[in-house]
């Protein structure tokens, strides 16, 4: 069962739930696939899917800190359940040590040695990490390691 066709299928379990909140959440990220989808013209790959689900979550915890620091907890707690329901649709998140692994191992594949070479090795770290790890780690653990 692909990514979307499992939205779908949760959205309908949602619907006989009668859970309006993860009804609401599912329904906004189909939303989403199929603006892509209309927009580019493609049917989506669920390596595509990920990459979107994952920018959404990224927007979620953008939008958390920033309710959080107006004060705004209601808002931040609707983001947060949001966040919640995005992340049960992505795969399991890397763990520090295996994501340590995974940099070593690309910038031993690409022979990195300064930070020239940092886009060849994310460009090797991202297709594994994406929607398992946050990008923007990736790349300072990256920095850190080629400085």
């Amino acid at each position: 069962m692909s990514l979307k066709e499992r939205l779908q299928e949760e959205m309908k379990s949602a619907m006989r739930a009668k859970d309006k909140e993860r009804l609401s959440t599912i329904r906004l990220m189909l939303a989403e696939l199929k603006r892509v989808e209309v927009d580019e013209r493609i049917e989506l790959s669920d390596e595509r899917i990920l990459a979107i689900l994952d920018k959404m979550q990224k927007q979620r915890r953008d939008s958390i800190s920033q309710f959080e620091q107006a004060e705004r907890e209601d808002l931040a707690a609707k983001e947060r359940s949001e966040l919640e329901v995005i992340a049960e649709f992505l795969p399991e998140p890397l763990g520090e040590a295996e994501l340590n692994a995974l940099i070593d191992a690309a910038i031993a594949e690409v022979g990195a040695s300064s930070m020239a070479d940092m886009g060849k090795v994310m460009a090797l770290v991202k297709p594994k990490a994406q929607g398992r790890a946050d990008m923007s780690e990736i790349s300072k653990a990256v920095k850190g390691r080629l400085a």
